[in-house]
This record gives C-alpha cells, sequence and structure tokens, in this order.
C-alpha cells in the first residue's frame, strides 16, 4: 500500500495544478474534489454491505486493477494534450466510485489479518504507511511536475498499483460464507446496520465528530493549489512541500499513536486533537509566511490524523464482526462520503470571500461543534 499510496498522493497534487492550471478556478478545483467523493457518499453504505458478504480480497484486487486503468487513461488523455475539465471530472467520479468499493473492504480486511489484539497498533501502522507517502508523494509531485510533466505523475501512478495487486495475490483468505437467499437481501442488511448504529450512542457520537470534520475542515486540502499561488505566491514545488508538511505532521501522529499502544484516555486525547485540528487551521489561514505555513500544518496533519486514526480504532474495537464491513462503510460514508460537499462549500466560499477566509470558516464551525459535542456527551472523555 505504501508504493501505490506515493503515487496516488503524486497524481493527486498534480491533478490540482492540472485543473487550476486548466481553468484558474478556486470553484472548479472544488467541484472536482466534489465530483470525486460523491460517488462515495452515494455508494459507500451499500459497498459496506458486500465487504461482509464478499472475500474481501476478491473485492480489493478488482477495485486496484480500475484504479490503475483510470490513471492510465488519465495519463495518455494528458501526454496527447487531449485533456479537457470535462474529462479529468469524468475521471474524478470513476475514482470515486471504485473507492466507494474499495474502502470499506480494505477497512475491515485489517481486523481480519492481525486480530483484534493488535487492531491498534496495525491501525497506527497502516496510518503510518498512509501519511509516510503523504510526506514523500507531494515533495515528488512538486519535482516530478516540472521534470517529466504531469502526463508522467500519473503515469508512475498507474504502475504503482502494480505493487498492491501483487501483495494481494499473495494474501490467503478464506472464502465467504454465503446464507442460501443472501442475495435478495441487500437491503435488509443496510437497515440492519444503520439500526445498530442508531442504537449505539457511543458509535453514533465518534461518526458525527468525523462527519464535521471532512465537511468543514479536512476541504482545506482541496484549496491548497490556490493559498500556495495567490496567498504565498508559490509554485508547484512550493504547494508540493506544503502538502508534505502536513503529511510530517499526520506521519508524527501515526508514530506517536503506535508507540503508546492499547494506551487509556483515548477520549481525551481525541477531544484534545480535535480542538488543535480546529486551532490550527484558523491559524494557518491568517499565515502570509511560508515557513509559519509549514508550522502551522505540521500541527494541522497530526491533529487530523490523531483524531480520525482514534475514532477508526474506537470503532473497529466496539463493533462486532458481522457489522464490521457496514459500520466501516459508514466511517467511510461520513469521511469521504461527506467530504465532497465540503469540497464543494469550500470552492464556493473561496470564489466569494477568498481562500484564507473560507479556510478560517471551516476551523471556526469545528471548533464550535467539538465544544457543543464535548460538553453534551461527556462519556466521550472517559473511553
Amino acid at each position: 500500500m505504501f508504493v501505490s499510496l506515493v503515487g496516488t498522493w503524486i497524481q493527486s497534487v498534480a491533478q490540482s495544478w492540472l485543473v487550476f492550471d486548466l481553468t484558474h478556478s478556486a470553484f472548479l478545483l472544488g467541484l472536482v474534489g466534489f465530483l470525486g467523493a460523491i460517488p462515495v457518499f452515494a455508494l459507500s453504505l451499500f459497498a459496506g454491505v458486500f465487504a461482509d458478504r464478499i472475500n474481501k480480497k476478491t473485492i480489493l484486487l478488482f477495485t486496484q486493477n480500475a484504479f490503475m486503468l483510470l490513471a492510465f487513461i488519465l495519463a495518455a488523455l494528458s501526454q496527447y494534450k487531449l485533456i479537457s475539465p470535462n474529462q479529468i471530472m469524468l475521471i474524478a467520479v470513476l475514482n470515486g466510485v471504485v473507492m466507494a468499493f474499495d474502502a470499506p473492504a480494505r477497512q475491515a480486511l485489517v481486523v481480519e489479518l492481525v486480530g483484534k489484539d493488535n487492531l491498534l497498533n496495525a491501525i497506527a501502522l497502516n496510518s503510518a504507511a498512509f501519511n509516510s507517502a503523504r510526506v514523500i508523494g507531494p515533495a515528488l509531485a512538486g519535482i516530478l511536475i516540472s521534470v517529466i510533466g504531469m502526463s508522467g505523475c500519473f503515469y508512475i501512478n498507474g504502475i504503482s498499483f502494480m505493487a498492491v495487486i501483487v501483495a494481494l495475490l499473495v494474501i490467503k483468505m478464506e472464502p465467504p460464507r454465503l446464507k442460501p437467499g443472501d442475495k435478495k437481501e441487500v437491503l435488509k442488511d443496510l437497515l440492519e446496520g444503520l439500526f445498530f448504529l442508531k442504537n449505539n450512542r457511543l458509535i453514533l457520537i465518534l461518526v458525527i465528530i468525523v462527519g464535521i470534520t471532512s465537511l468543514f475542515g479536512i476541504s482545506y486540502v482541496i484549496l491548497m493549489p490556490v493559498f500556495a499561488q495567490e496567498i504565498l505566491h508559490l509554485g508547484a514545488k512550493g504547494l508540493g512541500v506544503l502538502m508534505s508538511a502536513a503529511g510530517v505532521g499526520a506521519l508524527l501522529a501515526a508514530l506517536f499513536l503506535a508507540s503508546l499502544g492499547d494506551f487509556k484516555f483515548k477520549g481525551k486525547l481525541l477531544f484534545a486533537s480535535s480542538l488543535m485540528f480546529s486551532l490550527s487551521l484558523v491559524v494557518f489561514s491568517l499565515s502570509r509566511s511560508y515557513i509559519f505555513s509549514l508550522v502551522t500544518l505540521l500541527f494541522v496533519g497530526f491533529s487530523s490524523v490523531a483524531s480520525v486514526s482514534l475514532i477508526n480504532t474506537l470503532l473497529q474495537t466496539y463493533v462486532p464482526d458481522e457489522f464490521r464491513g457496514r459500520i466501516m462503510s459508514v466511517f467511510m460514508f461520513t469521511f469521504a462520503g461527506i467530504l465532497p460537499f465540503g469540497n464543494l462549500l469550500s470552492g464556493a466560499l473561496a470564489h466569494i470571500w477568498g481562500v484564507a477566509q473560507a479556510i478560517a470558516t471551516g476551523g471556526v464551525i469545528c471548533g464550535i461543534a467539538f465544544v457543543i459535542i464535548n460538553m453534551r456527551y461527556p462519556e466521550i472523555r472517559k473511553i
């Protein structure tokens, strides 16, 4: 996954730069992010049912091959100067459809590989791999865009999926155990998972925190090309370093959580990291210094990964095996499925008010929401 994720981050930065280079529009940056994630909103809950019913390895082999094909198509269109904003939007939608089925299966697969006793460390190590790639990928993208062009970045991403496919092929998984008539009960299984969520208040609150973070906070990423160019007056290399700074903070958070093991006071750390994320976003929006922006993005990356990784671990710990795929699909629904609306909102606010004001607004809303949740649901702090 580490190799593939480096490629994914390279493509993400290159694609954002390509959209902005073609359109010079903050709103279209937000729109591409919206279109890339809206399929997760529409399909991830159903995908969670399949993750509980079908061999997860089979699902992932299909999705990883689909990701690879789409990356090569984007690369070829860019190389031969056939690319247009409409084509980028279509590929973003197709990537979102694949992600809707990939993410719940990939999240639920972790506990099957390592067991519950090692779950916290496994999630932390998985997060460390993701955020190591988040450091390396954008930095490489900033260099590669100027050396081999954006199409070269997309080709590298396509090739990187081969590492995941090979890894999946050597993983041994037991075949799924389906009951007779299961194929006709997808909707019933979906509703069963939603009722389970409704009747477990702690799990529901954790999911709500993820949704707030995704809608108003994480969408700052989609505005980074505009912030880099219009506020800090940087080019592609500067954007890559900014993204890597957030990745360094995220990696430090993952290593920090891994070092703690199965520690007490997870709830207090969750609340503290959520507030740190909100405050860091507001401070970042006020920055007009490249160095100060790098420092604040370290805190943004650290706090966002600390809170989301803690919630991921708590959900997988408290959820029974038979509901894991469906609850992790709800987690992805609130994290990645709501993100397109945050991207669209951020793009619109940046277009009307300015990019700095849009980022600051998101941070303030997150902070107020987290304080209210902490006051109304004190049991969170006792986890």
